[in-house]
């Protein structure tokens, strides 16, 4: 097992990463301090609920707790204010109190859902993490929880830090090729903002990444996770800093909600969207290896590099505008200087980014 700290002071907590610890997941509640006497909540989706759920209760109540469970529908459009009401009904139906717990058991979608309720529900109680997909590497780490509004991703939301985050290897052999390969977009993020070893590393294993290799893997999410924690717990509110690790999500976000959250995965609508900031760094005097090296990396991993033809410039723009990153009408980027570096430019040019939109659906 390898384990990463996240340093915020009194509300610092560790990730666990290795194979089976779901096995042992009373054990680490025990060794938290979340509480037997008041009952917790797991919060997980359809598809993750058939695998896990049933053996993550049983421990928890071998443990001592008193467990109540949520499957909400698997995908984006569960992280909806409608959807969070539903939740804190089941946990006032349930009893939590203050003293209570809600674990979040599952990918990004369900880990920003059930860290929003956990906020949220009597102005805040315990969270824990459980992630089951790679990309939930990333949002299982720092605290950010939110749900969407039609019209922007994650514009509802809140910093709620985990009391620890579980991440078992042994749940992500149930993922269809297709969320490893959106995975690993966020993966290979890591590397391109922190790290130009690790990016290349990214590249060159990409196929035992993809085979999901337990040594390969294991080690990339250590990483991973080492960088988000690194970042986290340098600017936990996003003052300045941990906005390096919205690279491509500019783009990203504008493309998942055109896409009603539903055509593109998270993953794959940010590795199009860090292409489009590597063409901004070029722009900006990036040497032309930057976007060329993001985009090998990126397609070595099964990844889209293009904004999918069909979908209209002005649409995206639009989205773009109600991004949570645009202020005083400019639009603030993540763009890379080197591999491993970048820079936070709040003032982009929007002409700029109309026309890298243009070349990335001509490119499709």
């Amino acid at each position: 097992m390898r384990s990463v700290h996240v340093d915020l002071g009194d509300r610092s907590y560790p990730i666990y990463i290795g194979e089976g610890l779901l096995q042992e997941a009373s054990s680490y509640f025990i060794k938290h301090g979340v509480s037997t006497k008041s009952p917790l909540m797991i919060v997980t989706d359809s598809k993750v609920a058939p695998h896990y759920l049933e053996a993550l209760s049983a421990n928890l109540a071998q443990g001592g707790f008193t467990v109540a469970a949520a499957a909400v529908p698997s995908g984006e459009s569960s992280k909806s204010l409608a959807m969070l009401e539903e939740l804190v009904t089941k946990a006032l139906e349930a009893g939590l109190d203050r003293k209570s717990a809600i674990v979040a058991l599952g990918g990004g979608v369900v880990g920003d859902l059930a860290g929003f309720a956990a906020a949220s529900y009597m102005r805040g109680i315990k969270f824990i993490q459980i992630p089951t997909t790679i990309l939930a590497h990333d949002s299982s780490v720092g605290g950010k929880v939110a749900v969407n509004h039609p019209l922007a991703k994650n514009i509802i939301g809140a910093f709620h830090q985990p009391e620890f985050v579980l991440y078992d290897l042994s749940t992500l052999k149930t993922l269809p090729p297709r969320e490893v390969s959106s995975g690993l977009a966020e993966v290979v993020k890591h590397g391109l903002i922190w790290d130009a070893e690790f990016t290349a590393w990214c590249e060159e294993n990409a196929n035992r990444l993809l085979e999901l290799d337990a040594d390969a893997l294991g080690y990339a999410l250590f990483k991973g996770c080492g960088v988000k924690a690194n970042v986290v717990s340098q600017d936990e509110r996003e003052s300045g800093l941990r906005a390096i690790l919205n690279l491509g999500h500019t783009i990203g976000h504008a493309l998942e909600a055109v896409a009603g959250y539903n055509e593109l995965q998270h993953g794959e609508a940010i590795s199009i969207g860090m292409i489009g900031s590597a063409k901004l760094g070029v722009r900006y005097g990036a040497p032309v290896e930057v976007y060329e090296t993001t985009k090998r990396a990126l397609q070595s991993c099964g990844l889209p590099v293009a904004v999918p033809a069909h979908m209209d410039t002005d649409a995206i723009m639009a989205a773009l505008m109600h991004d949570k990153k645009f202020s005083e009408g400019t639009a603030v980027f993540v763009v890379p200087t080197s591999i491993g570096s970048v820079e936070i430019k709040p003032d982009v040019p929007l002409a700029w980014v109309r026309e890298i939109v243009e070349e990335l659906k001509r490119e499709a």
